[in-house]
């Protein structure tokens, strides 16, 4: 009896229920979220064209390299990131009638990040202040910490971006970086070890060598000191090896290294020198 009384007040409740009411308020509720959602849009490129302007000034001003503007640029644009998604969130919050406020006070900024199990955010944003602190990668820079090796490509918050040789984009957490490599901070060197034959000449050799040198380091600006051939590197099982070396502006030590390999080759041709490679014999044995 007491079951079937419920029921009957529970229908003529929601009978009795303002349902209009009710999607006009979801529907209300929506809208605002959409207008907000757009307006985190317009404000964000907005934003993110005022930094770019400003950036690009400080380039045309020599205020900072390349590199560094980059980098802050990219820094920049991920910091009015976060807030704007802060501001999103806290009044998206505001129209449910949660008062984040009231949270925040209650909770103290601090634990309720500790809360959320957010030690390792952090301990990425305080790593990453001290590595845009002593300027230790910018945006370009061919760095290796880890196991990842490859070019910068952002400095953020919470990850910095290397972009691998194979393609692939690494998204590093800043406490990861524990040690940082840093290849672009001067010049590279660019090293070729070249054999040749037991039965050559290798004063003959080495002065061929260093002629085609010569004329590279005369046409190729990316050289920075020599190309200077060093004399014998190793004594291998079938050839000579010579050793050439020079320094090269950073990241291109390796053209470097692919012009000089044929040069080298081209001119110990052309000067009857030969470069020993394996050959393999077959006897076939012809049964009597």
């Amino acid at each position: 009896m007491n079951y079937i009384l419920g029921l009957s007040a529970l229908s003529d409740r929601l009978s009795n229920f303002n349902w209009g009411g009710l999607l006009v308020t979801i529907g209300i509720g929506a809208l605002q979220i959409i207008a907000i959602w757009i307006a985190f849009i317009i404000v964000k490129g907005a934003a993110n064209k005022v930094v770019e302007r400003v950036f690009d000034k400080y380039r045309m001003r020599n205020d900072v390299s390349e590199g560094r503007a980059q980098t802050l640029q990219s820094l920049s644009k991920n910091i009015i990131g976060y807030i704007l998604i802060f501001v999103f969130f806290v009044t998206i919050l505001q129209i449910f009638g949660i008062q984040v406020t009231a949270i925040l006070a209650g909770a103290g900024i601090v634990g309720l990040a500790v809360g959320f199990g957010a030690q390792g955010l952090v301990s990425d944003v305080v790593t990453g202040f001290f590595i845009l602190l002593e300027k230790q990668v910018d945006v370009g820079d061919y760095v290796s910490t880890g196991n990842f090796s490859g070019i910068v490509e952002e400095v953020g918050l919470r990850t910095t971006h290397i972009r691998g040789f194979d393609g692939t984009l690494h998204y590093v957490p800043n406490r990861e970086i524990t040690s940082v490599s840093n290849h672009s901070r001067g010049n590279m060197r660019a090293l070729v070890d070249i054999g040749i034959s037991y039965d050559d000449d290798i004063d003959k050799a080495m002065v061929v060598l260093q002629q085609v040198c010569d004329t590279i380091a005369q046409e190729d600006d990316n050289i920075v000191d020599g190309p200077n051939v060093l004399g014998v590197q190793t004594l291998g099982a079938s050839d000579v090896v010579l050793r050439v070396l020079c320094k090269t502006k950073n990241m291109e030590q390796w053209g470097v290294e692919r012009k000089l390999r044929k040069a080298l080759k081209e001119a110990l041709d052309q000067n009857g020198i030969e470069i020993p490679y394996p050959h393999q014999v077959y006897i076939e044995k012809k049964e009597s």
